[in-house]
């Protein structure tokens, strides 16, 4: 099949994730493990990861945060409020989450010589 005259097919530009890295201010580690771990859009070339300006262009929209208009007003009432508090009531210490110990186990050498026989 031939192509008509006049009809071209507008082919992307691939970036690397290093070119990637570089704009967005991060590492290329970090694209190549958000793309390993299927969190980013990215197209593959072989094994090697590559990325469209239409793919960076997502990317920094997934990772986009925005702001609540509803927590706005009340984060000054409630910085206000709380430094209120803080000159009227004691400090409480924070309660944290109950933890379990953890224990080393035995080294392997050890645990060899509990059960050897003698012949």
């Amino acid at each position: 099949m031939a192509e008509q005259p006049g009809t071209e097919v507008a082919l992307s530009r691939l970036y690397l994730p290093e070119e990637i890295a570089a704009v967005l201010g991060c590492s290329a580690w970090w694209v190549k493990d958000r793309a390993r771990r299927r969190l980013i859009p990215f197209t593959r070339v072989g094994r090697a990861y590559r990325f469209t300006a239409d793919h960076l262009a997502e990317i920094i929209r997934l990772n986009e945060e925005r702001p609540t208009r509803a927590s706005q007003p009340s984060t000054v009432r409630t910085a206000s409020k709380r430094a209120s508090q803080q000159v009227n009531a004691p400090q409480r210490p924070h309660l944290a989450a109950p933890t379990t110990r953890l224990r080393a186990r035995p080294p392997h050498r050890v645990r060899q010589s509990q059960f050897s026989t003698v012949a």
